[in-house]
Order: structure tokens, then sequence, then C-alpha cells
């Protein structure tokens, strides 16, 4: 992955909002494919992450656990938003129960007072889906629909033209331009 790509994502995440501003997150990113191997042998479900090139630990103070679960989504769910946007694929994993979540911090180095409990994990589809073909029922489902963007920019909202293509609203950097539509690399 180009460090100019995942510069952006950082970027998203140190601007993501969170309880009373706290933002009591930090984050490592983990190239090393020992560790995500070791990471995968967690728990069953999470065995994909081995064969990921990279994945996002996402490490809590630990002083609130429920304003930094709050806070923990939030960032997780706009790694995901800002990674689509960049024409990647991710998931999220997370280690499981307590001792799971020692064995992760165990793996990382991260010290036990921290809470670990997930990583984002990022890559390049294998195959990009071109304009027209079709999509999944459960994308299609979560589709935007024109009822969405009622009241369009002056309430907030991105206007999404019929073509699916919206304008990107301008991020702390200055303003992206049109987002016509993901850019997916294969291979």
């Amino acid at each position: 992955m180009p460090d100019d790509i995942l510069a952006e994502l950082l970027e998203i995440a140190r601007w993501t909002g969170s309880s009373r501003n706290t933002q009591p997150w930090h984050f490592i990113v983990v190239t090393d494919r020992e560790q995500l191997r070791q990471i995968g042998e967690i728990r069953p479900p999470i065995r994909w992450v081995a064969k990921a090139p990279l994945a996002i630990a996402i490490v809590l103070d630990g002083a609130n656990p429920t304003t930094e679960a709050y806070d923990e989504g939030r960032v997780t769910e706009r790694l995901l938003i800002g990674a689509r946007l960049l024409g990647l694929g991710g998931g999220t994993a997370w280690f499981g129960d307590e001792a799971q979540q020692q064995r992760g911090k165990a793996i990382l180095g991260i010290p036990p007072d921290r809470a670990a409990r997930s990583m984002v994990v990022l890559g390049y589809p294998r195959r990009a889906k071109t304009r027209g073909q079709e999509r999944s029922r459960a994308a299609a489902s979560r589709s935007m629909r024109s009822s969405a963007t009622a009241g369009g920019a002056s309430q907030g909202l991105i206007p999404v033209a019929a073509d699916g293509s919206a304008t990107v609203m301008p991020s702390p950097r200055g303003i992206r331009g049109r987002f016509t539509g993901p850019s997916l690399r294969s291979g």
C-alpha cells in the first residue's frame, strides 16, 4: 500500500471526533507478516488477517471503557469508509474475550494497562467491479436513496447524483474534488 494512502487514512483517524474530545486512541500500523499470522491465530473467525497486507490496531488509553468503546467504533467506521473511498477493501478483526485481547496486546507489544480489542484490516480487493455490475443484496440495501439527501448541502448532507457520484466534503487539508466511484486496483 502506498505511503500516501496510509497517511491519508491515518489523517482521517486523527480527525475523528470522540466523546468529550478525548481522542483516547493510538494507532499501530502492522505490516509484519508474522505478527499478522499470529493475530489471525487468536481465534478462528479472524484467520483471514494472516493474508492481509496491512492492519491498523486501535489502542485505547483504557481510562473509560464505556466511552472508549464508542470512540473505537467511530474511528473504525471512519477508517473503513475512508478506505473504501480510496479504493481499498477492509474489515474489522475483533480479538475476542479478555484473554484473547491480552494475547493480541502481547503480540503487538501493547502495554497491559491499555485497551486493544480490534484491528482495521486493509488491502486492495482481488477483483475490481466495473460500473454496471450487479451489487450484492447487502450492498444494495445500504445504498443511499434520494430521500437521504433531502435538503441537500444546506443541511450538511452530501448530494448524490443518479450515477452514484457525490461531491466530497472538505477535509482538514482542503477539498479533494469530485468522487465518481472507486479506482480499484486488482492484484
